[in-house]
């Protein structure tokens, strides 16, 4: 059995690579695939931590399944946002959605 620590560090390492992601890209597609490796490495954890803690238990796969669920509501609201930006400005640069705050 892989022991816990590796599903963490490799968790972190994925949380990590998202957070830069959403830090440094102004790119909205990019930002919302780096917040979706975020949720990603969140699942990961879900599940280390509920077979580490109850071995025959499914609660963990459970709670992945509605982040999994939630994700997707959220990819899908998101790129129709970006969609309906992307026909107003041509551009989806988020230094220009700015303007949108009137």
């Amino acid at each position: 059995m892989i022991p816990l620590e590796y599903y963490l560090l490799l968790s972190a390492i994925l949380f990590s690579i998202g957070a830069y992601g959403v830090i440094s890209k102004r790119n909205a597609i990019r930002m919302l695939m780096s917040i979706e490796i975020m949720l990603n490495s969140a699942n990961i954890n879900l599940v280390a931590f509920s077979s580490y803690n109850t071995p025959f238990s499914l609660t963990g796969q459970v709670f992945v399944t509605f982040t999994i669920s939630v994700a997707a509501a959220e990819a899908a609201v998101g790129l129709a946002i970006f969609i309906g930006i992307y026909r107003a400005y041509k551009d989806i640069d988020l230094e220009k959605i700015a303007t949108l705050k009137w």
